[in-house]
């Protein structure tokens, strides 16, 4: 039986990576910098918490001990975490070769080498480092999260405006869907190549527009969806459709489906 390392098994991907592992009978083990106690959503029983840190490189030893394969489900989102967001990828792909794990696997976004934005910046830096890494690396690009559209449709709603950006379309897809193509990813058979990445991307293509709609009747809410222009290099990534890809609709669950389980969980 294989043994699954997942670091930042606590955040919205890696939780469902450990869940999925675990309900695949593997050995998981989860380093992060703030393991959860024993009470909380986020800690699942069956895995072993590790603290560890990859700023640092403390007790990333402890944490990839044994593991055959490590996903890196890590989150830079802001500030220092985001830019040590491809230096800490470093430190823990040196931990995972000094440890002879035999493959790493990362989550990307779709294109994100074609953005100037910074957090889509960060994540090709990380992409780059995967790349250079002397271990056997998968990076799994996906389309943006349901979740995206949930925090900018939520925003607006506090004052009964529901922002949508004119002209936009998505594909987005679920944490639960990405998880499970980073868990094949991990468990697969080695490849001739030594670094490959992997492009995914949700089962519908929607206009932002469709997407407030639905999230708005989900809710019952009666706030007024307007169209707003999104200027600089996010505008253009969206306005060139750079977040699609028709072609790998991979994903299974819809934006409405999410949305339903999401609201059965609260």
């Amino acid at each position: 039986m294989p043994t699954v390392c997942v670091a930042g098994g606590t955040g919205q991907v890696g939780r469902e990576v450990v869940r999925l592992a675990l309900d695949a009978g593997l050995d998981v083990t989860v380093l992060s910098r703030r393991p959860p106690s024993g009470t909380s959503q986020s800690r699942h029983d069956g895995a072993r918490y590790f603290q560890a840190d990859v700023t640092t490189g403390t007790g990333l030893a402890e944490a990839l001990r044994g593991a055959d394969v490590v996903i890196d489900c890590l989150e830079g989102r802001s500030g220092k975490a985001r830019r040590n967001f491809a230096d800490g990828g470093a430190r823990l792909l040196a931990a995972a070769a000094a440890a002879d794990v035999r493959r790493a696997v990362l989550p990307s976004i779709i294109n994100c080498d074609q953005s100037g934005a910074a957090f889509y910046v960060s994540k090709a830096d990380k992409e780059r480092v995967y790349a250079r890494s002397p271990l056997e690396t998968v990076v799994v690009r996906a389309t943006q999260f349901h979740s995206l559209m949930t925090e900018v449709f939520e925003a607006g709603a506090k004052i009964r405006l529901i922002p949508v950006f004119k002209g936009a379309r998505f594909q987005t897809i679920s944490p639960t869907d990405v998880a499970s193509v980073l868990l094949d990813e991990a468990l697969g058979e080695s490849s001739p190549e030594r670094h490959r990445v992997r492009t995914i991307g949700g089962p519908e293509i929607r206009t932002m527009r469709e997407l407030a709609e639905v999230w708005r009747n989900s809710l019952g809410l009666r706030g007024r969806i307007i169209e707003l222009p999104l200027p600089g290099a996010m505008g253009k990534f969206l306005r060139n459709g750079l977040n699609l890809i028709p072609e790998q609709r991979l994903g299974t669950e819809t934006f409405e489906a999410w949305l339903a389980k999401r609201e059965e969980s609260l």
